[in-house]
């Protein structure tokens, strides 16, 4: 056996200096009260007990303290020595390191591109056996064929064009030592994977392609530059670009003929690297169609830990210390009786809050709001009576009492938890919807599974609403009939979109509030066009006024509103209204020649108005030669000035008028 982290067996040295400290305290509080009673004093004064519950606590603990420490040094046994196996297939990669790999063409050059493309293909083919070769004038092989793909990665860092010391590209070369790697696998089927800038290659690759096909060998190639290429680096020269022997700077241009040459001839893919094509996944793709073998990693020990044995010991003899240290006699019984009291209301409102919420469930609407209503009251902290709240609201909803679901909604709103608020505004809003749905069609919205109304049915609840509306009479003393209820129903309408708006800020993700607020607009919206299109209508039927006295005033004549075409003027048109008398007689202004006195009954035996009557215009009862509809439609556009428009966004207000009639 053996410790998995021993260094922490250090902290057991701890433990006799913590029990050494503890005897000297308790030795140094003796001396004192010694020191400061009388001996004949002590047996009044103290009232000792003894001493052994103190120090079988002070054992326990320092006994969970040292089995704690050994356990977390982690003690573990051998179980012997196990080799890591796994399926895969040979993968070796050929990297072009050539100082053209060094120009710029690609960020930040060749070379460091082709590096990445490497990375990306040792994530990608886990279980594969990799190995990096190394070409220029002359190929070198830097890590064989190997699962251990950190050791692989760490080479491709450190590598560079340094590394080949004779310079060129030789691919024959390179193509020949990796086919002499290949065969020595064994395997019929292997990948190789040319990552190179495809310049012109020294030798004939015609009888080494035949060969890796004989072999079994699948060549990738991955092209790395642009057609456009660049300039070769070299910090030998004076301007830091290589120059030919006629001092001209020489260009490297990608040059792909070669590499899909190869990849063609054996099988394999070609792939420009940088282009948007997934390399490992081309790779990893045509390596599942090559056979598999099962290959022997790393081999490693296997640990037993005993860690646990120990957890359990240290933890009972925490418990037991805890135990023998406390003072039993100052828990008395009415301490006792106190917790019990005091656990008991949390089981029992538990109870009952299960009860609600299966009653809810259940479809027990009133028992259920009943019953979250009272939790609510009596809770012992608000953010549970918020809860609470949230459950009387549902099931006011249920039964159809939007208005006591909008308060009980409310509530829920005291909340601190965004989630709670969120489903307090989207339950407001939806109570509110239904109020002004019911004011409109007479029952609530229509739920699943029934189909949603569309606009056309919409359009139909609307019309047959502004018809009961034309038909009813206008009151003496108010407005006419069904003004108020459109009225509530746009501003119930709109405070739902402000109550699904800030739902939203609260749950931005939720589905539900979204849907409801378009459908909330939607329909709002189309009420509105509804709205003005009826009072165009009724503004197109209302005849124009025709000149005359003033109805506020009629003792006052219109004398810049000329005659029309083909109409005598009355008489007395132009005159100023005559004064009344001395004697208090009054006599009616522009009155005709055959007008009877003020106070004489007409023919049809009724007074004419008075001074102090009101004017014809604010008389409920139809109008000489007005039909029925136009009565109505007259009515409708007394009432129209009601709406004032939004408030502010989002929000339609319906204000009274400023005349009282």
């Amino acid at each position: 056996m053996h410790f998995a982290d021993p260094a922490w067996l250090v902290l057991l040295v701890l433990l006799p200096l913590l029990a050494g400290t503890t005897l000297l305290a308790a030795r140094l509080r003796r001396k004192q009260w010694h020191a400061f009673v009388a001996p004949r004093l002590r047996q009044v004064l103290l009232r000792r007990s003894s001493p052994l519950p103190r120090w079988l606590a002070l054992v326990f603990l320092g006994a969970a303290c040292a089995t704690l420490i050994v356990a977390i040094a982690r003690p573990q046994g051998d179980a012997g020595i196990k080799a890591e196996k796994s399926v895969g297939r040979n993968v070796l990669i050929a990297l072009d390191l050539s100082r053209s790999m060094r120009v710029k063409d690609v960020k930040p050059d060749r070379l460091t591109q082709a590096k990445v493309v490497i990375y990306e293909l040792l994530d990608a083919l886990p279980n594969e056996r990799i190995g990096l070769l190394g070409f220029a004038g002359s190929a070198h092989l830097f890590a064989p064929l190997t699962i251990d793909h950190g050791a692989v990665r760490e080479t491709v860092e450190q590598v560079d064009e340094t590394w080949v010391p004779l310079g060129g590209s030789n691919l024959t070369a390179a193509l020949r030592l990796a086919i002499t790697t290949l065969k020595e696998t064994g395997q019929k089927n292997n990948a190789l994977i040319f990552l190179s800038d495809g310049e012109k290659h020294d030798g004939s690759l015609n009888a080494i392609i035949d060969e890796a096909k004989k072999s079994g060998v699948y060549v990738f190639t991955i092209g790395v530059g642009t057609e456009d290429g660049g300039y070769v680096p070299n910090p030998d020269f004076p301007n830091g670009n290589t120059v030919d022997r006629k001092g001209k700077l020489v260009l490297s241009r990608l040059q792909p003929e070669v590499l899909r040459k190869l990849a063609t001839d054996t099988n394999g893919r070609y792939a420009l690297a940088g282009s948007g094509t997934d390399i490992p996944a081309m790779v990893s793709l045509a390596a599942k169609d090559m056979d598999a073998f099962e290959m022997r990693g790393r081999e490693h020990h296997v640990a037993i830990e005993f860690y646990q044995w120990l957890a359990l010991p240290a933890i009972l003899f925490l418990i037991v210390s805890v135990l023998a240290g406390t003072r039993w006699r100052g828990l008395k019984p009415a301490a006792a009786l106190t917790l019990v009291l005091a656990a008991a209301p949390t089981d029992a409102r538990a109870g009952e809050t299960a009860t609600a919420a299966g009653d809810l469930a259940a479809g027990h609407n009133q028992p259920a709001r009943d019953a979250f209503h009272q939790l609510a009251e009596t809770a012992n902290s608000p953010e549970r009576a918020a809860r609470y709240r949230l459950g009387e609201a549902t099931a006011a909803y249920r039964s159809n009492d939007f208005p006591g679901a909008c308060g009980a909604f409310s509530g829920a709103l005291l909340s601190h938890d965004s989630k709670v608020v969120a489903s307090a505004h989207f339950g407001i809003a939806n109570s509110l919807f239904q109020l002004g749905w019911i004011t409109l069609a007479g029952s609530p919205y229509p739920s699943a599974p029934n189909p949603a109304p569309d606009l056309a049915s919409f359009d139909a609840l609307v019309q047959a609403r502004l018809a009961q509306v034309l038909k009813a009479d206008a009151p003496d003393d108010g407005d006419t009939a069904g003004i108020p209820a459109l009225d509530s129903l746009i501003v119930n309408w709109a405070d739902a979109v402000k109550h699904d708006d800030s739902g939203l800020a609260h749950d931005p993700a939720n589905p539900d509030l979204r849907h409801n607020r378009q459908t909330t607009l939607t329909y709002l919206k189309r009420l509105r066009e509804l709205l003005d299109k009826q009072r165009e209508q009724t503004n197109q039927a209302i005849p124009e006024p025709q000149p005359g006295p003033d109805p506020g005033n009629p003792g006052e004549s219109t004398e810049d509103d000329p005659p029309k075409p083909g109409e005598q003027p009355k008489p007395g048109d132009g005159d100023k209204p005559k004064q009344p008398d001395p004697q208090g007689d009054t006599e009616k202004p522009n009155a005709k020649p055959n007008d009877k006195p003020e106070d004489d009954p007409d023919a049809s035996g009724n007074k004419p108005p008075k001074e102090n009557d009101e004017p014809a215009d604010a008389n409920p009862g139809p109008k000489p030669d007005e039909s029925p509809e136009q009565r109505a439609r007259r009515i409708l556009a007394e009432n129209a000035d009601l709406e004032k428009g939004p408030r502010r966004s989002g929000h339609f207000e319906f204000n009274n008028p400023e005349q009282d009639w």
